[in-house]
């Protein structure tokens, strides 16, 4: 492996309800700007306490079941002690903890290495912020 880094950042906007963003199309494009056919890793990272990357499959219910699952384990509801913003953020600080706010993923000749299904993706359940920055990073 080279020595070459590049990183971009993506400026997503989430809105106003918990969102499952997939970022898959932005990151083929950017090593299709930056990797020129060779392998390497691509780091994906999210600079926000309130933010997750996950690697999910996505149009087939999968980020619902997601959203669905963290509102189980993670309710909106007045029992955080973090109590800024809409009534049940604090969940949203808890969130990295079980969605990562980072990916690195395996390229293999400019491509990133992905199974049939999966996807690369923002989760943000935190409604009181709408603008998002993703750092992707080119290793190779």
């Amino acid at each position: 492996m080279s020595d070459s880094f590049t990183t971009r950042i993506l400026h997503i906007t989430t809105g106003t309800e918990e969102a499952v963003t997939d970022l898959t199309g932005d990151c083929e494009a950017f090593l299709r700007d930056t990797a020129a056919g060779r392998d390497g890793l691509l780091n994906v990272f999210v600079p926000h306490a309130t933010a997750g990357i996950a690697v999910l499959e996505t149009g087939a219910g999968s980020d619902d079941d997601l959203l669905a699952a963290l509102r189980t384990l993670l309710p909106p509801d007045d029992r955080w002690r973090h109590r800024h913003g809409t009534p049940g953020h604090g969940r949203d600080h808890v969130l990295p903890a079980l969605v990562a706010p980072h990916a690195t993923l395996p390229v293999i000749d400019g491509r990133l290495e992905l199974g049939t299904w999966q996807s690369v993706c923002l989760v943000d359940t935190n409604v009181d912020n709408t603008e998002r920055r993703v750092r992707l990073s080119f290793l190779g």
